[in-house]
């Protein structure tokens, strides 16, 4: 049943296995993070969150996933091991890990170049989607240059139609974003400052 609020706005709430398959069709859906609210959808189906966002094409998505071995068997031999002493440190939690990929799940993301931001959420709720779903891609959920939502209503009035994952409300989040840091040729390079603070390297 969707939730309904004080105002009479409903909120087209799904549980995980129901909203999954809505998102293997090629839905977008929202779902609370320990950051930000996300928009998601599977790599296949991801121009669909620039248009919606109206976020230009060369600003690229993130891959969440549900644990890292999950995500890193996307990632280039040459950045493995780098990659999995930072994740085993600050993951789950706030940090995007952005690094070299094969295959061509890049190409989904990322207009730019073969490498992608990787995360896993330390929000349960966030995880357990993202188990069963595999790995989406992901973003925050707000219009592109717009504030970020805080919550399960504002993403309802934000994206109407879009489903979102129940149940409502949300657990709180940080309303920060994630730390982002690249790997280049065996260096750490911040990108962006945010939830997390890296010890050094």
């Amino acid at each position: 049943m969707p939730f309904v609020v004080k105002n009479k706005m409903s909120i087209d709430q799904f549980e995980i296995s129901d909203l999954a398959s809505k998102l293997k069709k090629g839905s977008l859906a929202l779902f609370p993070t320990d950051t930000l609210p996300a928009i998601c959808a599977y790599p296949e189906f991801s121009k669909k969150i620039w248009t919606i966002k109206k976020r230009p094409s060369n600003k690229p998505l993130i891959l969440m996933g549900g644990c890292l071995e999950d995500l890193f068997e996307f990632v280039q031999p040459c950045a493995i091991e780098d990659g999995l002493q930072l994740a085993n440190s600050y993951w789950p939690g706030a940090l995007t890990i952005v690094l070299p990929t094969i295959g061509n799940v890049s190409k989904y993301l990322n207009s730019n170049s073969n490498s992608l931001g990787f995360r896993v959420p330390a929000l349960r709720l966030a995880r357990d989607l993202l188990m069963q779903t595999g790995p989406l891609a992901t973003t925050s959920a707000n219009i592109s240059g717009k504030a970020p939502v805080k919550d399960a209503l504002e993403a309802s009035i934000r994206f109407p139609g879009i489903p979102i994952l129940a149940p409502v409300p949300w657990p709180n989040s940080s309303g920060i974003a994630s730390t982002v840091v690249e790997w280049k040729e065996g260096k750490w390079n911040l990108l962006r400052p945010g939830s997390v603070v890296l010890k050094e390297q």
